[in-house]
């Protein structure tokens, strides 16, 4: 568990009901969006048997937001999932759970952390760069999505760090 002022952040499964209830809401958001592209989500089931990690953000006794990593190999984790409610919007939280979600892949041994983000996900972008990532070619099922930008952080920028590429 990870606490900052006024919010905790906390280790769930995907399939709890407030993950479930967030992970709805940030695909009816992405569809939104992006009408008719895919949505990435994740299976529960499989996503935790690969050793993924999923966590909610609480304030004030709701879940206001979420984000989650997986292993894509020894070295390299993805993160997922980060969403946020409209109504928690611009006061730290995506931050903090990317915070959050950094230190336990830190934790966890792997060196780089990547991700996928839409195109017009401006504000995500905007978050990504600032904590220091950088862009990186597309990778796994993204490369050849038009709508797909992928970021990287951690200890090579010399080429590209994500597995698959």
């Amino acid at each position: 568990m990870f606490e900052t002022p006024g919010m905790t952040i906390v280790a769930v499964s995907p399939s709890h009901p407030d993950a479930r209830a967030l992970i709805d809401e940030l695909d009816a958001e992405i569809s939104a969006r992006n009408p008719g592209s895919p949505i990435n989500g994740i299976d529960a089931g499989e996503f935790e048997r690969a050793g993924g990690y999923f966590v909610v953000a609480v304030a004030d006794g709701a879940a206001v937001g979420c984000g989650a990593f997986r292993p894509l190999d020894s070295r390299c984790a993805e993160i997922k999932r980060m969403f946020v409610r409209a109504g928690a919007r611009k006061r730290g939280v995506a931050r903090a759970i990317l915070r959050h979600l950094e230190a336990e892949v830190w934790r966890r041994g792997f060196r780089t952390a990547v991700l996928e983000t839409g195109h017009r996900h401006t504000e995500a972008i905007s978050l990504y760069e600032s904590e220091g990532y950088f862009p990186i070619p597309a990778f796994l099922g993204y490369v050849g999505s038009p709508i797909s930008r992928c970021f990287a952080k951690g200890s090579s920028r010399s080429s590209n760090p994500a597995p698959g590429t």
